[in-house]
């Protein structure tokens, strides 16, 4: 009795397997094994576990060059300090000036006698904004930019158009020196305009083209618009609830 034609092929398919073929000629019917007159195969070789390729002769892993792998290991250092925008460089940059400044006019409140929802204020800004100032600086380090002092930026004029919202020395020594309602009503009239300045910052980097595709830039950017944006409308409320108070 005749056995199937698929039978057939399977068991020729694996007698050519068990010896040590490196290749197989399919045929109408049957199969035959390949290497009887046939080259075994025109593919290159394949490349092994040990990043090397397979040796035709031997089968082994032919020799990798180092300087191959120091040159892979350079290509990648230097795609990660791709830098795809200048305005995303320049916003990080400014940025941290602009967060210290608020975290150090945070850090007034609890000593100047401030009540206790402006303190609670103070300190969620402090909290959120250092982290992000090391989220920043991180960035700009891994893209081989220079990093910022963090403190030239707390006791200096600016330019409104650069660094909008910075609050003035002047308006700093203001909330150094006063206490109690005074220094609240000051310092969330200042950390309003410096929290409005943050969010036009965010406006200006979204409109700039080719700036935010970044996937960090963009969710930092993001977050800043909407955090910021939430605590200018509470402190607002604030301001609102102090005047109320007044006899």
């Amino acid at each position: 009795m005749r056995r199937p034609v698929t039978v057939r092929f399977l068991m020729k398919a694996f007698s050519c397997l068990m010896r040590g073929s490196t290749a197989m000629l399919l045929v109408v019917g049957g199969v035959s094994c390949a290497g009887n007159n046939r080259e075994a195969s025109t593919l290159p070789p394949a490349p092994s576990a040990s990043g090397g390729q397979l040796s035709e002769r031997g089968g082994g892993p032919s020799p990798v060059d180092p300087n191959d792998f120091e040159r892979i290991y350079q290509e990648r250092v230097t795609a990660t300090r791709i830098v795809r925008s200048p305005a995303d460089v320049a916003f990080m940059t400014r940025m941290i000036g602009h967060h210290t400044q608020a975290i150090e006019m945070s850090r007034l409140a609890p000593e100047n006698g401030a009540n206790q929802a402006v303190q609670v204020m103070a300190a969620r800004i402090i909290n959120t904004q250092a982290d992000e100032i090391r989220l920043m600086r991180n960035w700009l380090s891994a893209r081989g930019q220079p990093l910022p002092e963090e403190s030239s930026a707390i006791h200096q004029h600016h330019d409104p158009d650069m660094m909008p919202g910075m609050v003035t020395p002047e308006q700093f020594e203001q909330l150094e020196a006063a206490r109690g309602e005074m220094f609240d009503q000051l310092f969330l009239t200042l950390m309003i305009q410096h929290h409005s300045g943050a969010v036009r910052m965010v406006e200006e980097l979204f409109s700039t083209d080719g700036a935010a595709q970044d996937e960090e830039v963009f969710k930092f950017a993001s977050d800043t618009l909407a955090d910021q944006g939430s605590e200018v409308a509470r402190m607002k409320t604030m301001l609102d609830t102090l005047a109320r108070q007044r006899p």
